[in-house]
């Protein structure tokens, strides 16, 4: 498999296990798309949901060990004017 991300200038090289392969040729055949736009999906959901997660246990260790602070419902609407 290679990817070639027009613009970025960057190339993905890799193997990928057979029954991914093959399953990744049926969506494509099935669809009519690209293996590539596939590939660029998966790379572009995957990393959003990779910084979702990383970046989320960044916060809460940050918050365990009492470098951020955390609001109650009512603390965050009053500070943010919403309070009734």
């Amino acid at each position: 498999i290679r990817l070639s991300l027009v613009g970025s200038e960057m190339c993905i090289r890799d193997r990928l296990d057979p029954m991914i392969e093959q399953r990744l040729d049926h969506l494509a055949e099935v669809t009519g798309r690209s293996k590539a736009y596939y590939l660029r999906e998966l790379i572009v959901s995957g990393l959003e949901d990779l910084e979702d997660r990383y970046l989320a246990e960044r916060e809460l260790d940050a918050v365990r060990k009492g470098k951020s602070k955390t609001y109650t419902l009512e603390e965050a609407e009053k500070k943010l004017g919403l309070a009734d």
